[in-house]
């Protein structure tokens, strides 16, 4: 039996590929679903597109990848899922195909999470033409998040979190029983993969406003699922600068790491660099825009984004306080050594989510070195050998830090900044950004004036660690200036090697 279908409400923009679909697929049916859909009724781009067919759908999206020289990569063989990465017109696209949830387009509609969701147009037909059995389109108007069916949390936990993203995403007020449903059903995520749990969670990281998908999270109950390190930092108060306890103070490095974010993005506006903080920001450090960006856009190797994991890191960052937590006999509060607790606190949760060891790498550093651009402020000086021990000691994380460290400042002082204090914090990073982007070869990793056999054999050594020793010890000579020459660096080497075995004697 055929579905009715409804005229769009208006003129529908579908991304370019969509037409360029048509003679790929040929005689096939095969419906535009999902996303794509609602995307065009919000106006919104669309750069991932989900087709439903009765048949295989693996073999479609091979055909599809195919014809437009892209990728193709099966994903679940027994649903009949495949997935083609094609580029179109400059512009990359990822291409899922997926057999029925059931027998027909309108049995797949009703299986899926949300009714904004559930909304479908006939690929080879018309596309102003709508297949809505659950009313998403009036849903998607009246700004309400509604599930298919009373079953849908409960056949899909990580749907809970599908729930909280998309609600925030697209500004929908998540409707009353299926809130109930979070609630209830949503607590069994504990028993979904950690890798799907990951993937919604990262997702949601990276989107828009994560604070308030944050705060959304744990009204529900699920963020300390995810994140069970939060409990403990609430109600953990803080002395003098700080103007929240941790939790909030928490809360608010990540809304100010989105802050940060959207200032160095190409989305920034008059309007949004006004803010006095977010201003001088702009006005300090727009020399380094250009690389920042490039910095947030790298790839990570599995497809997620800079900005999720800054902003996890955020989260994570004063994880370590709770523990850390003593006060003086003056009554004042002290968190000595909390980002080493943090960082390890943070690997357990980089472990659990089965993120990458390059994220975990990143993330851990970010949060163990975060304070250090602080102490180098309160230094009376910022040393070439301060600046080259910055980058040693965060290695990949360092650019991150940076970063981390403008959102936490902000968030520490609220609503109290001090222009002069905040200039002189941002001059630290200026200079620390300058050093990595423009004086890389002669400050942060200066190219070896000797390497290690040439060592051993001017001073006769065998391999051992203080081989190592003296080479690190020569590159920081050479980053601050006081070397310049494969000479020297042998003097220096023979000179450090007689003391330490003076030293010995």
């Amino acid at each position: 039996m055929s579905i009715a279908e409804i005229p769009a409400p208006f003129l529908l923009e579908y991304p370019p590929l969509v037409s360029a679909l048509l003679p790929i697929i040929g005689r096939s049916e095969a419906y535009l679903v999902g996303g794509a859909v609602r995307d065009a009724l919000l106006r919104r781009p669309s750069h991932d597109l989900d087709l439903a067919t009765p048949e295989d759908g693996r073999r479609l999206a091979k055909r599809i990848a195919n014809a437009l020289q892209g990728d193709y990569y099966a994903l679940d063989p027994e649903r009949g899922v495949g997935r083609a990465i094609v580029t179109y017109e400059g512009v990359r696209y990822s291409v899922d195909v997926a057999r029925f949830r059931g027998d027909s387009l309108e049995e797949d509609l009703r299986g899926r999470d949300f009714t904004v969701n559930a909304i479908a147009a006939p690929l080879r037909g018309d596309l102003q033409r709508l297949i809505d059995p659950l009313n998403g389109v009036q849903d998607l108007f009246d700004k309400r998040l509604r599930r298919c069916t009373p079953d849908s949390i409960r056949d899909d936990p990580i749907r809970a979190l599908r729930a909280v993203r998309q609600s925030v995403q697209f500004k929908l007020l998540i409707e009353r029983e299926t809130r109930v449903d979070l609630r209830t059903h949503g607590v069994n995520i504990v028993h979904s993969s950690p890798e799907r749990v990951r993937d919604e969670f990262m997702t949601m990281l990276g989107g828009v406003k994560p604070q308030a998908a944050l705060r959304a999270l744990d009204s529900l109950g699920l963020l300390r699922l995810i994140v069970p390190e939060v409990d403990a930092m609430r109600g953990v108060a803080q002395s003098p600068p700080h103007v929240y306890d941790v939790w909030e103070h928490t809360l608010n490095t990540v809304e100010r790491m989105a802050d940060v974010i959207f200032t160095i993005s190409p989305q920034r506006t008059e309007e949004s660099a006004a803010d006095a903080a977010l201003g001088l920001i702009v006005y300090l450090l727009d020399a380094f825009r250009a690389q920042l960006q490039a910095h947030l856009e790298s790839p990570l190797p599995n497809g997620r984004s800079v900005r999720a994991l800054l902003v996890l890191a955020a989260l994570l960052h004063d994880s370590g306080k709770p523990a850390a937590r003593s006060v003086d006999e003056d009554g004042r509060i002290h968190f000595y050594r909390h980002e080493v607790i943090g960082a390890e606190l943070a690997q357990v949760r980089a472990e659990a989510l089965r993120l990458s060891n390059e994220e975990t790498a990143r993330l851990v550093g970010c949060v163990r070195h975060h304070m250090r651009p602080m102490h180098l402020r309160n230094a009376e000086s910022l040393s070439r050998r301060a600046v080259y021990r910055f980058w040693k000691a965060t290695n990949s994380s360092g650019v991150d830090v940076c970063l981390l460290t403008l959102a936490d400042y902000l968030a520490m002082v609220g609503a109290h900044l001090q222009v002069q204090e905040w200039l002189a914090h941002l001059q630290v990073v200026r200079a620390l950004l300058d050093a990595y982007f423009n004086r890389r070869e002669e400050v942060v990793a200066p190219p070896p004036l000797i390497n290690g056999t040439a060592l051993m054999q001017a001073l006769n050594l065998q391999p051992s660690r203080i081989v190592g020793q003296l080479l690190e010890q020569i590159a920081e000579a050479q980053a601050t200036g006081e070397i310049s020459t494969a000479e020297e660096a042998l003097e220096l080497a023979r000179q450090l090697y007689a003391n330490k075995n003076a030293a010995q004697l």
